[in-house]
């Protein structure tokens, strides 16, 4: 009986506390929504970073972003491609379905696992990690009593790296999705040119209109989210009205769930 009169406070304090974190996870959501389509105006507005410093800090950003990503990706998806290949062409022969192999291939490797994979090497090797130096700039300015204007941060340091990041998406899909398509012929056929117009037959069959807009579409959403969604939580103030640190992983797993919600709305787009 002492302990009853305690329990309309405790829950009071669990209700609040749960209140303020779904406070403030809409708030974040709503910071990132609100960046997002402030970067959309400005990427589709050529003129705001097509001349002058602001066409430098874009050209060395995609560099940055595309460059040093390139060989080590190409180099892992080529390895996780043909461990793929060989098993859906060896599963598939063993049970008499070779008929059905070529199409399984390109509808698992460059329709699903490229894009996704794309982006979360993307995320994880550049725009997380400038997300993080954005922020520990954030941080030292507001320390020092700088106050800096939020086009101003969103031109000069927000827009560039977003930029990067969806172009970074962009180009390691397509590369290694045609590098994908040419080690899945020559793991089929071997290395002859006499099968080249029945594969680009059966290739041209599963990229139906629907398919490759389906496909193009969660492409690009795939490389927005990487690029809005780390940058846009390196700009926004915590509780205290600062820049303190962020958990990488609760900004990895808010990431993770819009790249979940694009795949499962193109898995429903093709297969439905």
């Amino acid at each position: 009986m002492s302990g009853s009169p305690l329990v309309p406070p405790v829950l009071d304090r669990s209700l609040g506390a749960w209140g303020r974190r779904i406070r403030a996870s809409w708030a974040a959501w709503w910071h990132v929504l609100l960046l997002g389509a402030q970067v959309l105006v400005l990427a589709m507005t050529p003129s705001s970073y097509a001349q002058g410093a602001q066409r430098s800090a874009v050209l060395r950003h995609l560099y940055r972003a595309s460059a040093p990503l390139l060989t080590g990706f190409l180099t892992l998806s080529a390895l996780l491609s043909l461990v793929l290949i060989r098993i859906v062409v060896a599963t598939a022969y063993s049970y008499g379905l070779s008929q059905y192999a070529l199409e399984v291939l390109v509808r698992t490797l460059v329709l699903e696992i490229i894009p996704l994979y794309a982006a979360m090497f993307v995320a994880l090797r550049h725009t997380m990690p400038e997300g993080q130096r954005i922020r520990k700039l954030l941080s030292q300015q507001h320390r020092q009593g700088m106050t800096h204007d939020q086009q101003t941060l969103l031109r000069n340091e927000l827009l560039p790296r977003a930029l990067a990041g969806i172009f970074s998406v962009l180009l390691l899909a397509a590369v290694s999705s045609v590098i994908a398509l040419v080690l899945t012929y020559f793991n089929v056929y071997g290395f002859s040119h006499w099968a080249l117009p029945a594969y680009t037959l059966a290739v041209g069959q599963v990229f139906t209109p629907a398919v490759v807009l389906i496909f193009s579409l969660k492409t690009l959403f795939f490389s927005l989210s990487v690029a809005i969604v780390p940058l846009a939580a390196s700009a926004r103030r915590d509780e205290t009205g600062g820049f303190g640190r962020l958990s990488d992983i609760s900004e990895f797993a808010r990431l993770l769930s819009v790249l979940l919600l694009v795949e499962v709305t193109s898995l429903l787009g093709n297969y439905y």
